[in-house]
């Protein structure tokens, strides 16, 4: 035991009363031996006087004896805890007193008091120790009585406010502390004085008087007092300023509700929106959110933004309000928010660091200009007292500010609100970038989708077409699923659909390879197996060069090769023909609204090898509606399902009317897909027409050169008939031409065939295999104009092959369309 120890257990007040005392001499022989020692440790007098006292002590302490003597001679005493050890053995806590027993003219003696500590809560505390205790206590403490009014206070509850421990006597806490939920405090006295039991750890949150602004936390504690008969006479309880740690937890939830509740989409405004109604919960009053207006784009920020002329272009992204309505919002969200030079938002913006004021000067001079309607509204009319900006940056970028501002809350902001402030904005301002950054690759993913898909399908009389592309919700909303309408010659159309595995940009670039080469392939009026066959070499082509490592990485192989589905359609006889390359066969909706599948030979996938594609051919009455649409267009809703169901719930969705073949296609994808499809939906509709024989002319012609003026004048005959004398003269020459060729280098049987469609068509047929070229002849060549000549007459022309052999065809615009 130390020093300090030793003086203050030797001013304890030493209750007499229950002491049990003996009589030491100078060397520590028991010289004196009361009955109270004797029913305390047992032994007799007899057996102790006479004896040293070691005798009477644990082995532990009997060692301390001589240093406890020396300690009694040098201070005049001493008090402390000792073991003693009874007669039959067992150990007793005792608590000792020493002080000097001076006999006049005597040998000096020491007086030896003992009391029992056994079953005792601790030392026996004097009233002057306790009230030492409780007084200089760091912890707040009082006494209530059953009544609940204060009977006794420490100097420590003062820190609190309400008044010192006199002017609490006898006053309710409500009187004392009026800023306090006094109800629920003096429920939870109640509630101890009529049970017994203590409550520990209770919080309570409100503003008392040593800080009136401020919103303060304590934590209490209450313990029932009862007398000697054990009724109850009041409460004592202690109050502990627990503000710091309090403001603490409400940061830290703060800043998790940041976490989950910000940037939960990659939208700008958005999430600008959340980072607003996030703040307003539990520490601003209102908050608003300016964007650069270059940032909303998508765009990046301006290096150096003209900050020093004029007002600076920010738009409201985001605000909110503790009151409905956000009635200190002067601007609205997307319209301009233009901050005077040299105002605190524009300082922000301009160095990057932020801003506070705990007073605003509700007459200073305001911050914004131009705003709508000429409006101007001061800090006074708007109830705003105090101010932080903070601005928007991430990555080394400043891409806007963020204002909070306090109206109800009288507190001010602090530094550690402002750091406060600093931690969230910088959390959203992250999720601010990473939507700019989407907003920009979304929009020029989607401007090369647009690019690569047809912006508007091509006028023609063959078919009436609808069109519906759904992309699986991902990052860019992109896909590699295409569809396209290509006119033929002859009046026919080309239709497509083709799916490259895959989302993103990576996906929509093969795609647009692989539709270039599809309309490429289509201009050579190749049938449709041969046009994948063609478009398998180039698949396989960009397959390998997708494989060959490169000085970065090596790219992965796909496992799945593209799918397509080539479709042609001959509106004068009504006859498709079509070919598959792993791609879902096409589906026919009959003109009584019968649902058909078309089996068709399925290829394998393009540019992975395998057999030769197969064709399948059809005749299609006039009305029917072909259907081609990719995978997707099956996805299920619940990831459920068969092939069969599939059909099923396709067959159901085409059979239903509509008004209107673009409204069915549109009906029949919200059927079937989900509104966040899992792959690319893409469905093509065309119905088909039939080119009446009004609108179609063929004459079978003889091997004979005599036969070739006759053909100029049937066809001249039929112009009449058309109405289109005005395309005499270059008809004759395309079909003198054209019939001279055919019966000059060709064999078999000859037929001249004119359509008038939105062009007037002339097809000669023969049996040859081999395709005229156009030549630029010599000035003393006598022939080879021919061509030449067609070629400058007409829009198009050109060759196709046919299982016959093959068809010449030119076309010439006409001035109307047909009726």
């Amino acid at each position: 035991m130390g020093m300090h120890e030793k003086q203050d257990v030797a001013r304890q007040r030493f209750d007499v009363a229950d002491a049990a005392p003996l009589l030491l001499d100078a060397q520590g022989v028991v010289t004196s031996w009361t009955r109270d020692a004797q029913r305390l440790l047992e032994y007799t007098a007899t057996e102790v006087v006479g004896t040293r006292v070691t005798g009477l002590l644990s082995a532990e302490d009997a060692a301390r004896v001589p240093e406890l003597g020396e300690r009694c001679r040098r201070n005049g005493g001493w008090a402390g805890l000792l073991t003693a050890v009874r007669k039959d053995g067992r150990p007793v806590r005792v608590m000792v007193r020493i002080t000097p027993a001076m006999e006049p003219g005597g040998a000096p003696h020491w007086l030896v008091l003992l009391c029992d500590m056994s079953g005792a809560r601790g030392w026996d505390m004097s009233r002057a120790v306790l009230e030492q205790m409780v007084t200089d206590s760091p912890v707040g403490i009082a006494i209530v009585d059953t009544d609940l009014r204060c009977v006794w206070s420490n100097a420590a509850l003062e820190r609190f406010g309400g008044g010192s421990p006199g002017e609490r006597l006898g006053r309710r806490l409500a009187e004392i502390q009026p800023g306090v939920d006094a109800e629920g405090i003096e429920a939870q006295m109640r509630r101890v004085l009529g049970t017994g039991r203590p409550v520990v750890g209770y919080e309570h949150v409100g503003r008392v008087r040593s800080a009136p602004l401020r919103e303060t936390a304590h934590m209490m504690s209450f313990t029932r007092l009862d007398d000697d008969q054990g009724h109850p006479m009041g409460v004592y309880y202690t109050v502990v300023d627990i503000t710091d740690r309090h403001r603490a937890r409400q940061r830290l939830a703060l800043l998790d509700r940041a976490g989950e509740q910000i940037g939960r989409t990659l939208d700008i405004v958005r999430t600008a929106q959340e980072l607003a109604d996030v703040a307003v919960q539990d520490f601003a009053d209102f908050v608003c959110v300016d964007l650069l207006d270059s940032v909303l784009r998508g765009a990046e920020p301006e290096p150096e933004p003209p900050y020093g002329t004029g007002g600076v272009p920010l738009r409201r992204a985001g605000h909110q309000s503790v009151d409905p309505g956000v009635p200190e919002a002067v601007v609205g969200i997307g319209q301009v928010a233009a901050y005077l030079v040299g105002s605190p938002p524009v300082h922000c913006l301009a160095t990057g660091s932020s801003w506070r004021e705990e007073r605003l000067d509700p007459l200073g001079e305001e911050w914004a200009a131009d705003l709508p309607g000429g409006h101007r509204a001061t800090f006074l009319e708007l109830g705003l007292h105090s101010v932080m900006v903070v601005p928007v940056r991430a990555r080394g970028v400043t891409l806007g500010v963020t204002s909070f501002f306090r109206r109800r809350r009288q507190e001010p902001f602090d530094a550690d609100d402002l750091s406060l402030a600093e931690d969230l904005v910088s959390r959203a301002a992250v999720c601010v970038d990473n939507a700019r950054r989407y907003t920009r690759e979304r929009d020029a993913a989607l401007v090369l989708q647009r690019s690569l898909l047809p912006r508007r399908l091509p006028e023609q009389d063959a078919v009436e077409v609808a069109a519906c592309y759904r992309p699986a919700d991902e990052l860019t909303g992109l896909g590699g699923d295409w569809y396209d309408l290509i006119p033929l010659s002859g009046a026919r159309v080309a239709l497509v659909v083709g799916e490259v595995p895959g989302h993103g940009i990576d996906a929509a670039a093969a795609m647009g390879r692989l539709r270039t080469a599809v309309r490429t392939l289509a201009a050579l009026d190749l049938p449709p197996e041969e046009v994948l066959a063609h478009l398998d070499v180039v698949a396989r082509t960009v397959r390998e060069e997708e494989q060959r490592p490169s000085a970065a990485q090596a790219v992965d192989a796909r496992a799945v090769g593209p799918g397509c589905v080539y479709v042609v359609y001959d509106p004068v006889d009504g006859q498709c023909t079509m070919a598959a390359a792993d791609h879902p066969a096409p589906v026919v909706v009959l003109p009584d609204s019968t649902v058909v599948r078309v089996d068709v030979p399925q290829g394998p996938p393009l540019g992975v090898g395998g057999p030769p594609f197969e064709s399948v051919e059809l005749a299609l009455a006039e009305g029917s509606t072909l259907a081609l649409h990719t995978d997707g267009l099956l996805a299920h809703r619940d990831g459920g399902g068969t092939d069969d169901t599939d059909r099923d719930r396709l067959r159901t969705a085409l059979a239903r009317p509509a008004s209107s073949l673009d409204r069915r296609c549109r009906a029949v994808v919200d059927a079937l897909v989900p509104d966040r499809p899992r792959d690319d939906v893409v469905l093509l509709m065309a119905r088909t027409r039939l080119l009446g024989a009004g609108r179609v002319a063929d004459w079978d012609l003889p091997a004979d050169p005599a036969m070739v003026a006759d053909a100029r004048k049937e066809a001249v005959r039929q112009l009449d008939e058309w109405g289109l004398e005005e395309l005499a003269f270059t008809t004759e020459l395309i079909v003198s031409e054209l019939v001279t060729n055919a019966m000059r280098h060709a064999q078999g049987p000859i037929q001249l065939r004119l359509i008038r469609n939105r062009s007037l068509i002339c097809e000669v047929s023969d049996g040859g295999a081999t395709a005229p070229h156009l030549r630029h002849p010599r000035t003393t060549d006598e022939g080879g104009r021919g061509l030449l000549l067609v070629s400058q007459f007409t829009e198009r022309w050109g060759t196709r092959f046919v299982p016959a052999g093959k068809v010449i065809w030119a076309e010439q615009n006409l001035m109307e369309p047909p009726a």
